[in-house]
């Protein structure tokens, strides 16, 4: 046997003559450091039965090895990344559009009720992949903040959901990325450019447009939800979830790839839960729903809130980020379609205007990340 670079192998046996298919997600070489063991030159003909397996290729027999001269890689499904991601979005919106059906339940309950499914998710995936409920040592700060700037993100978006118009809210949290840009660029000195710079611009004219305060657009504000003053309340909760969801991606570039994602949610789940609770007492918020409806609708937020970060998860382990970022524009599309559906809420010019100047922040963004991503990997392998 000649073992390639990278480290030990085993050769096991091919059952039943068969070779064993390609796991999903490992078509694009991810493991291209992993060792590979293939026969040396007369070995098959000695040995036709036993066939050396490819740690590369997870499993794969040598004769069609990824790394086998003249072969030709498994292709994965094209576009089921992207797919990931508008389902994703879809189980968002519709999870915010319950939000929004809900009467008297506070936001912050309905934010720990999200936390307590969070953990009841990730508790078993801790538990079997063994990463421990702390974390490494030197981690562990940076893993409270960020799941005490996540949490209150959640918080602050749900509040936001409760008290402004739907698509409003959502566009509004898509300045995210801008902000990204801006406080990796002050915390991980990270390049920013005059590109970002615009983009922040657009972001922070969009949300203008979507707020309307009343000393740039007069004192009679039409297409809002109840009284100006929520509505305020609304945007100021909207920005501030989109700047510590900001910080939240900007503490997890910092751990980078040190501490498990389960564990990560975990703390998010925690923490949050610990500040609900707090939170609810001193409010003297905490009331079960007085209809069965409403207690159906928290349960159906729970599972959505989970399923569509499990699928915008899978997204991204086979997608890149770029697309993934672009094509989470739905959210703002799904956004507008249930509130006019079953909100009976027409947007306005202003709110369709601020939505264009978001999106074309954060795609912006977005795209400029993936080229230079993309520029970077090529000449890497250069």
């Amino acid at each position: 046997m000649v073992l390639c670079q990278g480290g030990d192998g085993a050769a096991v046996p091919a059952a039943g003559g068969k070779e064993p298919e390609v796991p999903p997600g490992r078509e694009d070489g991810a493991d291209a450091g992993q060792p590979c063991l293939r026969p040396s030159p007369g070995i098959e003909a000695v040995g036709a039965e036993e066939r050396s397996v490819c740690g590369c290729c997870s499993g794969l027999s040598w004769p069609r090895c990824c790394r086998a001269p003249g072969t030709k890689k498994k292709a994965a499904c094209p576009g089921l990344g992207l797919f990931y991601t508008v389902l994703s979005a879809f189980l968002f919106s519709v999870a915010s559009l319950f939000l929004k059906k809900i009467e008297d339940v506070h936001s912050v309950e309905v934010s720990a009720i999200r936390c307590v499914f969070q953990m009841a998710f990730v508790l078993p995936g801790l538990i079997y992949y063994k990463t421990g409920f702390l974390g490494p040592k030197g981690k562990r700060i940076f893993l409270f903040f960020r799941g005490f700037l996540g949490s209150t993100a959640m918080i602050l978006l749900y509040y936001a959901y409760q008290v402004m118009p739907l698509a409003d809210a959502t566009v509004i949290t898509f300045s995210s990325p801008v902000f990204t840009s801006l406080l990796a660029w002050i915390f991980l000195k990270e390049k920013y450019s005059a590109w970002d710079l615009l983009f922040t611009l657009f972001a922070v004219a969009g949300v203008i447009l979507i707020a309307r305060p009343p000393f740039l657009f007069g004192s009679r504000v039409t297409g809002i939800e109840g009284d100006y003053t929520d509505h305020l309340k609304g945007t100021i909760a909207a920005v501030t979830s989109a700047v510590s969801a900001a910080s939240t991606f900007v503490i997890l570039r910092k751990m980078g790839k040190s501490v498990h994602y389960f564990l990560s949610i975990w703390y998010y789940a925690v923490i949050g839960l610990i500040g609900c609770v707090v939170a609810l007492f001193v409010l003297n918020e905490w009331r079960l729903p007085h209809c069965g409806k409403d207690r159906i609708l928290l349960i159906l937020i729970g599972l959505l809130g989970l399923g569509g970060q499990i699928f915008l998860t899978k997204a991204l382990q086979i997608e890149k980020a770029g697309p993934v970022s672009i094509m989470r524009t739905m959210d703002v599309a799904f956004a507008f379609i249930l509130q006019i559906l079953f909100l009976n809420h027409m947007p306005t010019w202003w709110t369709v205007g601020g939505t264009l100047c978001v999106v074309a922040s954060s795609s912006g963004t977005a795209i400029r990340k993936w080229r230079q991503s993309v520029k970077k990997n090529k000449q890497s392998e250069i």
